[in-house]
């Protein structure tokens, strides 16, 4: 993936960093549309809950491999359960849930906001200095959204799936005000995303459980797609998101995450035939404007 950083016209361009958060953007984005794919043929919570133990037990057995162990700093313990409870089971089980409802590619910009919402919660409440850039960043960010979800709401979105998206979203954002860096804490990457995953599939079912009959309907669609959100979502993407932040810091990488509402939209547009109109379009221009001014205000702070 590159041979790392070179300079182009003064300019120091880090080549691997740039295709890892393009390829991170582009799976994560992806997961809202093989999302829709799983729960059309099983219950979303026992989908994910299954999900998660088996890419919790690969990841574990990949760690163990590699030589790292259970024996966790406090702070990757903490990161562990909170990663586990606000990211898989909470942020991911309400958005696996909505998809039933709503279109993928609606989730997929509910979703975007994270960024945003962590900027704002920086700025507001922990006074993070944020130069007025940034600040008209948030402002147009939500503003894109608010767009969007007009016209959609106005084409029969349901507002219960909306609504479980954007507590969502607040779930993830708790999760990253609150875990700065896993990452940089003492190692055992893999083992602390195993762990995280068998953390969210056990919240996951305890849940499940009572609220919804196991039954599948074992179409081709459905295995591929839980296959690759296993896979690919689950266990690559989160690897290499940790790996970014650890090349380039927190506030860099997520820059990345300006591109979540544009690959997000596309691929449901392409893979489910899902409308794109020229509204969508402007609100996610104007969403994905919103998250990189915000971020590359941050980056200049």
């Amino acid at each position: 993936m590159g041979r790392g950083p070179f300079a182009l016209g003064g300019y120091v361009l880090d080549v691997r960093a740039v295709l890892m958060g393009l390829i991170f953007a582009l799976i994560w984005s992806s997961a809202f549309t093989s999302a829709r794919f799983i729960v059309e043929a099983a219950p979303p919570l026992f989908s994910l809950a299954f999900r998660f133990a088996i890419s919790g037990m690969i990841g574990v057995g990949i760690a163990v491999a590699l030589g790292q162990r259970f024996n966790l700093t406090r702070g990757q313990w903490r990161a562990v359960f909170i990663f586990g409870i606000c990211q898989n089971a909470i942020y991911l089980g309400l958005n696996f849930t909505a998809i039933q409802w709503i279109e993928a590619s609606l989730a997929a910009i509910i979703a975007s906001t994270m960024p945003l919402l962590v900027a704002l919660a920086n700025w507001t409440i922990f006074k993070e200095r944020l130069p007025a850039i940034g600040i008209l960043g948030i402002v147009a960010g939500f503003a894109g959204v608010a767009l969007i979800m007009a016209q959609r709401f106005g084409g029969g979105a349901d507002p219960l799936g909306v609504l479980m998206c954007l507590v969502g979203a607040l779930a993830l954002t708790v999760a990253t005000l609150t875990v700065r860096s896993a990452a940089s804490d003492g190692g055992n990457l893999m083992m602390i995303i195993g762990l995280q995953m068998l953390v969210g599939s056990a919240a996951l079912f305890v849940v499940a459980l009572p609220l919804e009959t196991l039954t599948v309907d074992w179409t081709t669609p459905f295995i591929l797609a839980f296959a690759y959100t296993t896979l690919m979502p689950g266990l690559l993407a989160t690897f290499i998101w940790f790996l970014l932040v650890g090349r380039i810091g927190a506030t860099r990488a997520a820059t990345y995450h300006f591109l979540n509402p544009v690959f997000g939209v596309l691929i449901a547009w392409v893979l489910l035939s899902e409308r794109l109109s020229w509204v969508d379009a402007l609100g996610v221009a104007i969403i994905a404007g919103g998250i990189l001014a915000v971020q590359r205000a941050r980056v200049a702070t």
